[in-house]
């Protein structure tokens, strides 16, 4: 998890120059474009022809393709595709299948009328959303191979700069064009957008996929396998061979480099957005109960939050090469809780756009610095023999107790208001904080040892 850091701020801002961290931004785009269009646009548009808000809420299912994506990251990380893995390399053609897949999907949500033919609008959203969790998957795996650890934050970085702004697109761009067209010309331009993606797919380089000796070494339970089974048929042999390779060896290199460090790492994972997610279902609710006009949310919660956002993401990429990852993400932990006190003191003040913007600047800051951080250690902690299986594992750990916990919180709202709403957000984030300072004195302690070996 440790790695040589720079001395110069210089170099460490002139990170963002790199070709392959300017490619993040593309990708990024690409990879934010499909999220709201499976979400809130697509529940917009139903609401705005007729379609029953139970119906609507059937949709939110599409969703859960996003949480479940390490089922077939292993097929992502390790299966070729005939002729593109050739042609592309193996993360630049899953990138452009997936890519097509989102494109398609698209189109066909836009020739279909939801008032007749529901199901089939869900089919063709299913597809998108399938299709977008699959190009994560490539994303993340080529992110973290085509550059070295140490500027993994400031590929986080952009890659969340592409990303809000395709939200943006495809939130309040949607809206405006299907105010001015339809919901149906909307989306067939989003499709068309989806072509941002693929260029960038087609002219980034493939990253290098060299297997070090550790990761050969790992490769020969595959080989004792296949010693054992040779009593089996041949299809038979190949076919768990390939799901031991594929499957078992990126969850046992994990836990083998690790020991019993796996669990704690694990478990930090799971909580250190607890938090920021806790916090974040109830935020829009109270900006309106404090008495702020849409207008004002649209203005400083989300237009200014956005640059916000972004500021504190190119921060944390800034950071994390000058200082190393621990550092950094310990800051952003601090931060995350931090800005959730200053909610409870607005909850006191009221309506007053001073301490709105103050607190959101604060909030989108420490949110931006910490997800850079954040997805850089993530990043660090991946096997590169097995890049997209692990990171999705990890994504998939880093929001699911969030979402689950975040389900009570207007329980705690309505049964305590807002002011031990948001000290209850606060203080759900000091095991966080707590983690990360014990993951600095282990990372340290193996440092030590490592020295005294040599």
């Amino acid at each position: 998890m440790a790695f040589q850091t720079l001395t110069s701020w210089r170099d460490a801002i002139a990170v963002y120059r790199h070709p392959r961290v300017i490619a993040m931004l593309f990708l990024g785009f690409s990879a934010g474009l499909p999220f709201l269009l499976v979400f809130s646009t697509l529940s917009a548009w139903l609401r705005d022809l007729g379609v029953s808000r139970t119906a609507i809420g059937f949709f939110a299912w599409v969703g859960i393709t996003y949480s479940i994506k390490v089922l077939w990251a292993p097929v992502v990380d390790r299966a070729s595709l005939p002729f593109l893995t050739r042609l592309l390399g193996k993360r630049r053609s899953w990138m452009l299948l997936a890519q097509i897949g989102i494109a398609l999907g698209l189109l066909g949500m836009a020739m279909t009328d939801p008032t007749t033919d529901l199901v089939r609008m869900a089919s063709f959203a299913l597809l998108v959303a399938f299709s977008s969790a699959t190009q994560d998957i490539a994303i993340d795996a080529y992110r973290i191979e085509a550059i070295a650890k140490e500027r993994q934050a400031a590929m986080a970085a952009t890659y969340i700069l592409g990303y809000r702004v395709a939200l943006l697109v495809a939130g309040a761009g949607a809206f405006y064009i299907a105010e001015y067209t339809s919901w149906s010309g909307a989306y067939l331009l989003m499709a068309a957008l989806m072509m941002v993606g693929m260029a960038t797919a087609l002219t980034v380089t493939e990253p290098a996929h060299d297997l070090d000796r550790e990761n050969v070494m790992f490769e020969k339970r595959v080989i004792a396998f296949m010693q054992r089974s040779a009593h089996l048929p041949e299809q038979l042999r190949a076919a768990v061979a390939w799901f031991i390779g594929a499957v078992v060896c990126p969850f046992a290199d994990f836990f083998s480099r690790n020991g019993l460090l796996a669990i704690v790492i694990l478990v930090f994972i799971g909580i250190f957005r607890l938090s920021d997610i806790t916090m974040g279902i109830m935020a829009n609710p109270f900006y309106l109960d404090l008495g702020f006009s849409k207008t004002q949310i649209a203005n400083i919660a989300k237009f200014f939050g956005f640059f916000m956002t972004i500021a504190g993401s190119v921060i944390g990429g800034v950071l994390v090469v000058r200082y190393g990852i621990m550092r950094p993400l310990l800051l952003g932990a601090v931060m995350v809780a931090a800005t959730n006190l200053l909610f409870a003191f607005m909850a006191t003040v009221g309506p007053d756009l001073t301490w709105l913007t103050i607190v959101i600047s604060a909030d989108n800051v420490s949110g931006g610095l910490s997800s850079a951080a954040f997805i850089a250690y993530l990043s660090s902690l991946t096997n590169r023999a097995y890049t997209a299986t692990q990171y999705a594992l990890f994504s998939s750990f880093m929001t699911l107790p969030g979402k689950f916990i975040s389900g009570f919180s207007g329980v705690v709202v309505d049964g305590f208001g807002y002011v031990t709403f948001f000290i209850y957000a606060a203080a759900i984030g000091v095991p966080a904080i707590l983690l990360v300072l014990y993951l600095m004195w282990r990372v340290n302690v193996d440092a030590m040892k490592g020295a005294q070996a040599r």
